[in-house]
């Protein structure tokens, strides 16, 4: 199956994008794939704010991207658009580090004021990394995230359902119909 880098652009340690992601990457793990999952905030501010190409945990960041055939970018939504802390990731890496990649981008937001975020924002900066297969991406309320007393992450079912079916769309884009099949069935 396919190795999947799964990127929280999240400032925060109690991030409910981040919470997100892990839960669907139980999904891909359990489809088969091989899921790595990155917090963006655990690089080096100085290495990020001074753009510093050559710090060891950038150049480990970019060698994650290298080797993931596909990525799922999740990032909160600020000011009608994706984080600063995943731009500056973003910007260090090189200009198609997505070429060959199939992209799920995820965003979590307030008020569906953002919800076209993801198109405008988000999208034209995965292409132009060269991300060979962008699938539908999609944006969830943070009213729908809550965490339950034992630090699981509980989604509203509407967006369950949404998340499961943007993830198996991402699953299959990569080759994963056969385990898809199999975690359904």
């Amino acid at each position: 199956m396919a190795t999947i880098l799964s990127i929280s652009g999240s400032p925060s340690a109690t991030s409910r994008t981040a919470r997100l992601l892990r839960h669907l990457d139980d999904r891909l793990t359990a489809q088969g794939h091989e899921v790595i999952p990155f917090d963006v905030r655990t690089l080096p501010a100085d290495a990020l704010l001074g753009a510093d190409f050559r710090h060891p945990e950038i150049i480990q960041a970019a060698a994650l991207v290298e080797r993931a055939d596909g990525v799922v970018v999740g990032t909160p939504v600020y000011k009608a658009a994706y984080s600063g802390l995943l731009k500056s990731l973003l910007d260090l890496l090189p200009q198609y580090a997505l070429a060959g990649k199939t992209v799920l981008p995820l965003a979590t937001g307030g008020s569906t004021a953002h919800v076209l975020a993801i198109d405008y924002a988000l999208r034209p900066v995965l292409s132009s990394m060269g991300a060979t297969h962008i699938v539908p991406g999609w944006f969830t309320l943070d009213k729908d995230l809550t965490v339950g007393d034992d630090g699981s992450l509980i989604v509203a079912p509407s967006s369950a359902e949404a998340l499961a079916q943007v993830t198996d769309q991402f699953s299959l884009a990569l080759g994963g119909r056969t385990a898809l099949l199999a975690a359904t069935g």
